[in-house]
């Protein structure tokens, strides 16, 4: 590099991004958020593929150096927001592109410490950018070249994305759709959306990418069918309430108009009265307030003693210590509290797509039943479609109500019954096949005696003093008679 030649402002920027101080790094960033601001609103002179490379490179080490994990959420956001910084689709798509390069290219230095964070950069990028077509409206053409980008940069097959980068972004693609667009997006949208991903499934020969999309995409769907009706009815009913609500509010006014002109007369009959009849009582005043103090003096002690009680009540409830449970117990929590909880997490649902589970069954299958589908794809393809049109004929995967189905859900694993069988216990029919088992075992046969009577007679001929033990070549001397005989032919064969 020619000396005296300053560095184009890109490079200034990148190497102030990975700089060792937080204050460099975070100063760098306002100023390139205020560079792109500047530049992005010239009609001519935008930034070129290689600008945006240098600068995301600049961006990762921004990332990298940071240790913290709540600066690291808030540096992920603020990194992630700078698509908004650009006025046009074109450059905002070329951001992105630079961002998934840089990705692809610096995934396989990122250690195991570090890994969570660029996780979370990966999710923070993809809302912001799905937030960038929600602006524009959800328009067609918004969503075609973003799917194009997505699927071109991480899933095609001539793409060097690694596969720690596909499985992640196939994992949250949904949840992020989900929770950016589940209250606008319709059936057919929600279509457009994973139509790509059902080309994917058809063709690809990567088995790891195969299963990825039919467990994050497709299982998923069929998962959240359930909640998905389940919103669907609540929308229904909430329609139904404000439109009972709005004819209720409009007969309240009526009556209470009604009301009013009925208490006004009422009103001013009633003071008319009231004023004759407390003239002609103030003679009796003085009797009654005598009455009233002996009274209210009764009222104030029994007030006092019930308080009295009532502390001392509040105060044996703190003397006294809590009972304990025996060691080995378990406490158990009733069935209202399992009911609570599930409410609970009910309450905590995130947003479901809605689908429109018929044609996603026949676009799987026009795609499926091509000769250049693989048959590993599409055997696994058509269990998907028959999930699918089961759930289009009101069959749920699971015979369960939602509540459960979704609390199964939550624990990250699907709901499987298996029901298993338990054999009973082997039980005597009667009291006479229990007294003949008995017998039979008091009464053995003729050949247990005889094993028995061996063992008695080895245990005899074994047996001896305590302290002496039998030598190694002594014969037990249980059987007396036939010792003799073999000392007689010993002594003839000596002879």
């Amino acid at each position: 590099m020619v000396p005296g030649v300053p560095l184009p402002p890109e490079i200034q920027l990148a190497q102030r991004l990975a700089g060792n101080e937080q204050v460099t790094r975070d100063r760098a960033l306002r100023k390139l958020r205020k560079y792109i601001e500047a530049r992005s609103q010239r009609a001519t002179g935008g930034f070129t593929p290689d600008e945006l490379l240098k600068v995301w490179k600049g961006l990762f080490y921004c990332m990298w150096m940071q240790d913290k994990p709540l600066q690291q959420e808030e540096l992920g956001r603020t990194i992630a927001q700078l698509v908004h910084a650009f006025h046009t689709t074109e450059a905002q798509h070329q951001f992105l592109k630079a961002f998934w390069q840089t990705m692809i290219r610096e995934w396989v230095g990122i250690d195991r410490l570090r890994l969570d964070k660029f996780y979370m950069l990966m999710r923070m990028v993809l809302s912001e950018s799905l937030k960038a077509v929600k602006a524009r409206g959800w328009d067609e053409r918004q969503i075609e070249q973003l799917l194009e980008l997505l699927t071109t940069e991480i899933l095609n097959p001539d793409s060097q994305a690694p596969s720690g980068v596909k499985s992640h972004f196939l994992e949250i693609f949904l949840e992020e759709l989900a929770k950016v667009g589940a209250a606008e997006l319709t059936a057919d949208q929600n279509l457009q959306f994973i139509d790509p991903f059902c080309q994917i499934a058809a063709r690809t020969k990567d088995s790891q990418v195969l299963h990825k999309i039919i467990q994050s995409i497709f299982q998923t769907i069929v998962e959240q069918a359930p909640l998905a009706i389940e919103d669907i009815m609540n929308e229904l009913d909430t329609q139904s309430g404000e439109g009972e609500a709005s004819d209720g509010d409009d007969g309240e006014a009526s009556d209470g108009d009604d009301g009013e002109a009925s208490d006004d007369d009422d009103g001013e009959a009633s003071d008319g009265d009231d004023g004759d009849v407390a003239d002609s009582d103030d003679d009796s005043d003085g009797a009654d307030d005598d009455d009233g103090d002996v009274s209210d003096g009764d009222d104030g002690d029994n007030d006092e003693g019930d308080s009295n009680k009532s502390s001392e009540g509040e105060q044996d409830l703190q003397d006294t210590p809590p009972k304990k449970l025996p060691a080995g117990t378990v406490h158990r929590a009733g069935p209202e509290a399992y009911k609570e909880q599930a409410w609970d997490d009910e309450e905590n649902a995130g947003p479901v797509l809605q689908f429109d589970y018929e044609a996603l069954a026949n676009r799987l299958f026009k795609l499926a039943s091509r000769q250049s589908t693989p048959s590993q794809n599409r055997k696994r393809l058509y269990k998907v479609i028959q999930k699918l049109r089961e759930l289009a004929g009101g069959t749920f995967p699971e015979d369960d109500v939602p509540e459960k189905a979704y609390k199964k859900m939550l624990e990250g694993r699907r709901e499987r019954k298996k029901k298993k069988k338990r054999l009973p216990k082997p039980q005597p029919q009667n009291k006479e096949a229990g007294s003949e088992a008995e017998s039979s075992s008091a009464d053995p046969g003729p050949g247990r005696n005889r094993k028995r009577n061996r063992k008695t007679d080895e245990k005899a001929g074994q047996g001896g003093p305590p302290g002496k033990r039998r030598k190694p070549g002594a014969r037990a001397k249980g059987a007396g008679a036939q010792q003799p005989k073999k000392r007689i032919q010993s002594s003839q064969s000596a002879e």
